[in-house]
């Protein structure tokens, strides 16, 4: 074999790219910032011929095309990751370092195999890439950022030497089609009898907080619930990162802005919540509240702005109350918690409270009214609940919310079979016995559960009664 020949079969792959790279990077890197993705691919691979040529080298057609993605990737994309980003599947990317990445897939977390960053270098130039153009840095005075991709994907970076185990990157990617309530339905997130009595009381104008941890499908349900807002209605929404593509031809996005490289120009969420009041809105939906703005928020429930919808932090429906008093705290205003928890209770209607089951699957784990103050404390009875024992699924419960007193009054009229626990779709009524209704295996079905009904003739089967006070009534009946 002639030293030609041996010199074309053991081309360094690696070597190449590392050229590329550092070529592009030095002499073109704003050319192809400025490029579409075809022409910028084009162009990384214009550049890799000519340092093919210049080593006198040639690569096999797979090998060629595999660094030319790569280059790409790198140099103007978001490197290894970007082929993650990509699946459709991943919700989640986490890099732990140069040589450790996860994905959450269906709800999953798994370890990337082979995926490896060539050094910790290559993952801060990552970092580098996604906050630059926000006007953002990330170094030793400020070794972490919170910030947003093009796409809507949010991003949290961290570096040394807050982070031990090398710069840490976690991308939460932002579905390109969101989840409507009939998706939601079909994934066993929820019931279509709870998704009716949300549906109702979204269009009679209830104030609704969704509850539960970090990555439970919060945002997701809130979105959804969302759509049933009528079409003439003026929203303002307000969000640190924003997601909520709503359907309504009204709608007013307001995203808040984090501080620049010399700490000035951010704006909060409180400041928008403040403002937004003056742009004559019919409903806030603030995309999650984390503190002072939770007064301001409860402030504009109570001030003719009904209907207004949010998400917070909470372990339990109960927890978010108390959370929300500690949050009403932090704002600048001096109040007594008394006040806060009547400021509570007049303001919230219901709590969707939102879970992640063991395999993976996120639902909604209680929907719970707010029935006012009682002895000094705020009373949260559930409506319907997620019930793991003897068989999991959702069930009614024996309570019925005072709220159907106001939906009524609003001519959203709930049929009391939905508390029944009757499936909506298929289900024989009043038997016990739910026939097959074609649904998904797997999603959960509704266990009835008998209600507190009135000895009423047999004519009056539908009407109930339910404990509890009566609120924004002129009666008060115990």
């Amino acid at each position: 074999m002639t030293d030609s020949g041996t010199r074309l079969s053991n081309v360094d792959a690696d070597r190449i790219k590392a050229l590329v790279r550092t070529r592009l990077l030095r002499d073109a890197r704003g050319e192809l910032d400025r490029m579409g993705g075809p022409a910028r691919r084009l162009r990384v691979r214009q550049e890799v011929v000519t340092v093919l040529r210049e080593e006198r080298a040639i690569l096999p057609v797979g090998l060629m095309t595999e660094v030319v993605n790569q280059v790409s990737d790198e140099v103007v994309g978001l490197g290894p990751i970007e082929r993650l980003l990509k699946d459709p599947e991943v919700s989640e990317v986490m890099v732990n370092g140069a040589d450790d990445v996860y994905v959450e897939r269906k709800g999953q977390i798994e370890k990337v195999e082979g995926l490896l960053f060539e050094g910790e270098e290559q993952v801060l130039h990552l970092i580098e890439r996604i906050v630059s153009p926000l006007g953002l840095r990330v170094d030793e005075s400020s070794p972490y950022v919170d910030a947003r991709l093009p796409d809507g994907s949010r991003v949290n970076a961290i570096i040394r030497p807050l982070s031990l185990c090398g710069p840490v990157v976690t991308v939460r990617k932002f579905s390109l089609r969101p989840l409507g309530p009939d998706e939601l339905v079909r994934l066993g997130t929820v019931t279509e009898p709870m998704m009716e009595f949300l549906a109702a009381s979204v269009r009679a104008r209830t104030n609704i907080i969704v509850s539960g941890g970090t990555g439970t499908g919060k945002t997701t349900l809130l979105g959804a619930l969302a759509s049933f807002i009528p079409r003439q209605e003026r929203l303002i929404t307000i969000e640190d990162a924003a997601e909520l593509r709503l359907p309504q031809p009204h709608v007013v996005s307001l995203e808040a802005r984090p501080p620049n490289v010399e700490g000035m120009g951010e704006v909060t969420v409180r400041a928008l919540v403040r403002n937004a009041l003056r742009m004559r809105p019919d409903r806030i939906v603030v995309g999650e509240v984390r503190g002072g703005e939770a007064l301001d928020m409860l402030q504009a429930m109570n001030t003719g702005h009904e209907g207004s919808m949010s998400t917070a932090h909470a372990n339990s429906p109960r927890d978010l109350l108390t959370r929300l008093e500690t949050m009403a705290l932090m704002s600048d205003v001096d109040l007594p918690m008394s006040h806060v928890r009547d400021q509570i209770a007049s303001a919230l209607d219901l709590v969707a409270h939102m879970t992640r089951l063991p395999d993976g699957r996120r639902t909604v784990a209680r929907i719970s009214a707010v029935e006012g103050i009682r002895r000094g404390e705020v009373v949260v009875d559930d409506v319907f609940v997620w019930k793991r024992t003897p068989q999991p699924g959702f069930a009614a419960t024996a309570k019925l919310a005072a709220m159907l007193t106001l939906l009524e009054e609003r001519d959203e009229r709930v049929n009391p079979r939905v508390f029944r626990g009757v499936q909506a779709r298929g289900t024989a009524a009043g038997n016990g016995s739910a026939k097959p209704n074609g649904n998904k295996a797997g999603v959960p079905p509704v266990q009835a559960v008998p209600l507190c009904l009135t000895s009423s003739p047999p004519d009056e089967a539908d009407r109930f009664h339910w404990p509890g006070s009566f609120r924004r009534l002129g009666t008060i009946l115990d």
